[in-house]
């Protein structure tokens, strides 16, 4: 039986490798402890062995391709199989070469009339992202595609990279499909330039009419004695065998190819009959209630881990004030047409919590500041998250140098960061970094909230729904619109006199808006 060839164990610091040399072939018999292929790291060259006396029956992975730890890169045949493959590659070679002359009439002009292909690659992935996930299939094979046409979009941890078309043509294959985790230019699909204006039904057309024929010539020799030996063993007809996938060299069926696709035909008989069971016993139990289960996406296993994270290894506590929110909504409501029309953007909330934000942290360094292991590390730059609601899950984009901004430019950060989000068009710079952390849960209705630090951050603002409530002014009881401010602190860092004084700025600062004029 054949085993897998896998790429070692790599260190916890390396998150991939490169197939550096292979020193056999397929169809290399090899002995045990016999140096297969190096694989190449950051730092060293790894060898990887056989673990046994056998035939390479095939190689997945060639030279110069980007691979992971465990990864399957060949296949490892037993010894005895080599006179089978020996008599095969004979046989092989006969009605290759008696073909030859056949072949070489219809290969010239069939070469003429493909387009070049092309390589569909994942994206250079940065330099703290390991590995991606294929998302989206926008396209199907034998679809055809123009120039710069999304085709796949690849999700990590942070954002969603699109891939695009290099050229007119039509995507001939697609290699790892919706689900599967890849690595850094690792090939995903193949394209072939210059054969978009073509339909799709002709190619496919073709493509049938290939199959018959080059399935009906291996029914007659191509099948080597082991092929054959295997499919009469499984009781598959050579009608059946058209159907399972092919991994030799030219298409041709191997061994290995049989027992996969006898495996996963059993597998799924016993899954379909497993679930069958289960579906009728969920039928009884469930009755008309349903109920769907969805794998997580890696941006909400990011999400879930850091949170855990930052609850676990954080002194986390939080503390409240309320502000009246009546000066600020005044100087809304009296200049928002006039800011309108000179800055092209609405004067929201956003920018005059960010204001005070700022002007708080200069006054507590410590709130803008971060641990890294036994150092505090203070930072004399003021870049700001901004917790953004997107399809896909939490996401806190940072505006950077708030301290230089103007109202109406934040406000014009805030959008655009917010319109990327919801688009999935972040990218890894403008998602990493930030100081401290601003939250709006008031937009949904949330009246008051206890918000979770953003690691490495040191504090979190947020803010809730503003709400008409009695309050007591000289005196008086008067009906304000008032607004519940939350800041969750690390209170390794930050003491309680510095958490509260840092509120109490912000309250003040937006209850007197000039002080933020006047710096007081």
């Amino acid at each position: 039986m054949a085993i897998d060839i896998k790429v070692p164990g790599l260190p916890e610091s390396v998150a991939d490798a490169t197939v550096a040399t292979w020193h056999v072939k397929p169809g290399d018999s090899v002995k045990r402890d016999q140096n297969l292929v190096d694989i190449e790291t950051d730092k060293v060259v790894l060898e990887v062995v056989a673990e046994k006396d056998g035939v390479i029956s095939e190689i997945i992975h060639e030279e110069g391709d980007t691979v992971l730890a465990d990864q399957v890169i060949g296949k490892l045949g037993d010894a005895n199989e080599a006179s089978d493959s020996s008599s095969g590659k004979a046989q092989e070679s006969k009605d290759s070469q008696e073909s030859k002359e056949s072949k070489s009439t219809e290969s010239q002009p069939e070469s003429k009339s493909k387009g070049e292909s092309v390589e569909v690659k994942v994206p250079v992935l940065p330099e703290s992202v390991a590995d991606a996930t294929i998302a989206t299939w926008h396209v199907q094979a034998g679809d055809s595609v123009k120039r710069e046409q999304n085709l796949v979009d690849i999700e990590t941890d942070k954002v969603v990279l699109e891939v695009t078309a290099e050229a007119d043509g039509v995507l001939t294959e697609i290699l790892e499909q919706e689900g599967t985790t890849v690595a850094a230019s690792q090939v995903i699909a193949y394209l072939e330039k210059g054969a978009a204006g073509e339909s799709k039904k002709e190619p496919k057309a073709d493509k049938k009419e290939e199959a018959k024929s080059s399935s009906s010539d291996e029914a007659d020799n191509s099948l080597t004695p082991s092929v054959r030996r295997a499919l009469s063993q499984n009781g598959i007809s050579t009608e059946e065998a058209k159907n399972i996938s092919r991994s030799g060299e030219k298409g041709r069926l191997m061994k290995e190819d049989v027992e996969a696709y006898v495996k996963s035909k059993q597998a799924k008989q016993s899954q379909s009959s497993e679930s069958k069971k289960s579906s009728e016993s969920a039928t009884e139990a469930l009755g008309d209630r349903t109920q769907k289960r969805v794998p997580m996406t890696r941006l909400r296993k990011t999400i879930a881990k850091r949170l855990l994270d930052s609850k676990n290894s954080t002194a986390m506590l939080t503390t409240f004030n309320e502000v009246n929110m009546k000066p600020i909504m005044d100087i809304r409501q009296e200049y928002k047409d006039v800011f309108e029309k000179k800055h092209g953007i609405r004067l929201g909330f956003m920018s005059f919590f960010t204001k005070a934000v700022t002007e708080a942290l200069k006054r507590y360094p410590a709130v803008n500041a971060s641990i890294d292991g036994d150092d505090i590390v203070y930072h004399n730059y003021f870049d700001v998250s901004m917790a953004v609601s997107t399809p896909r899950g939490l996401v806190t984009p940072v505006l950077r140098d708030c301290d230089q901004l103007s109202l109406a430019q934040i406000e014009k950060g805030i959008r655009e960061l917010a319109l990327k989000g919801r688009d999935g068009k972040l990218t890894l710079d403008e998602m990493t970094g930030g100081n401290f952390t601003i939250t709006n849960g008031g937009v949904f209705g949330s009246l008051i909230s206890t918000p979770i630090i953003n690691l490495p951050q040191t504090a979190i603002l947020g803010m809730h729904k503003i709400q008409d409530r009695p309050m007591a002014v000289n005196g008086k009881v008067e009906i304000l619109p008032m607004m519940y401010l939350a800041l969750s602190y690390d209170h390794r860092l930050v003491d309680g006199k510095e958490s509260v004084g840092f509120l109490v700025t912000i309250k003040e600062l937006l209850e007197d808006p000039t002080r933020l004029l006047l710096d007081i």
